[in-house]
């Protein structure tokens, strides 16, 4: 098994879905939406950033990411690898946390860490930031029993370490007819390096997000969750940028993208049963644009649920 990236192989359909920020009910609206639809050869990438700084539901975002996963798992021919979790900025954060005594210097790294979104998973488990920042000022082995502490926390929350565990930094489909493959990224992607020598360009970067150079012959498309300065989402021909603002008064927007990229569906959640499904036949940026998303999200048809929630069947 590749611990680094996830290989979709050649599936059906990919299911991708941008930064949520701790935003539980557009989640588990949009979970709701595709449980009946996911189907043999289907993946689905959540693309990272799960928990929210400002949010009070990031252990139900979890609980639900791992209910949603059970469910799809009671389908008939459904696999674990079928479900890929990427590492976000915060997720990276939060590893790099984990390992703060060893930071030449910890003060300095704690608040890069803490400006990529740590925050938010010391909020879920209930980790006071004033004394992360006392901890980070002490001696390493003051700092190495704290991290050990958190450890603790983290595998006594019941499913949370595994997941972790599971998560990679991207996901990639095989080569199509024409030699290339879709990449799904956490939050950037430096298209003058190969997969294998990104990085930390995959969470932080200052460059803008574009597919150029010898990306282009690799990749048919590349598509990403997060948008550091919230800019909406863009689908442009090769870079595509799902991250609607979920989370910070945005919906969350997830596509639908064939095994050489192509967007196929577009699935906009405004909140609780309010979905916007577009079929997306047309490769064209300006096709759609993110900045009315709130606007014309409409009320779905209800979703018909069986026991447990999710309608998955087999």
């Amino acid at each position: 098994m590749n611990e680094k990236f996830a290989e979709l192989g050649s599936p059906r359909r990919i299911w991708a879905v941008a930064a949520v920020h701790g935003d539980v009910e557009r989640l588990s609206t949009f979970h709701d939406h595709i449980a009946s639809r996911f189907s043999v050869r289907d993946r689905l990438v959540y693309l990272g950033n799960y928990l929210g700084v400002e949010s009070r539901n990031n252990a139900a975002v979890m609980e639900e990411i791992l209910l949603f996963r059970s469910a799809l798992m009671c389908k008939i021919g459904v696999e674990a690898s079928d479900i890929v979790y990427l590492r976000g900025p915060a997720e990276e954060a939060w590893q790099r946390l984990l390992r703060l005594q060893f930071a030449p210097l910890p003060h300095q790294m704690l608040e890069k860490l803490l400006a990529s979104g740590v925050e938010s998973y010391l909020r879920l488990y209930g980790v006071s930031v004033t004394d992360t920042r006392s901890v980070a000022r002490a001696g390493s082995l003051a700092i190495t029993r704290w991290t050990n502490q958190l450890r603790a926390l983290q595998r006594n929350s019941l499913g949370h370490e595994k997941l972790m565990f599971t998560m990679r930094r991207a996901a990639f489909t095989n080569p199509g007819a024409d030699g290339k493959r879709a990449l799904f990224v956490p939050a950037s992607f430096d298209p003058a390096r190969s997969l294998d020598d990104q990085g930390e360009s995959l969470w932080w970067t200052a460059a803008p997000f574009k597919v150029t150079g010898r990306a282009l012959a690799a990749y048919g498309r590349i598509v990403r969750g997060f948008d550091s300065v919230n800019g909406g989402a863009d689908l442009d021909d090769a870079a595509v940028t799902l991250d609607g603002g979920c989370g910070r008064g945005g919906p969350l927007v997830c596509g639908c993208f064939s095994q050489t990229g192509k967007l196929l569906e577009l699935v906009v959640t405004g909140g609780r049963g309010s979905l916007e499904s577009i079929p997306y036949e047309r490769e064209a940026a300006n096709d759609f644009h993110m900045q009315d998303a709130e606007e014309r999200v409409v009320s779905a048809p209800p979703v018909t649920l069986a026991e447990p929630r999710f309608a998955v069947n087999a």
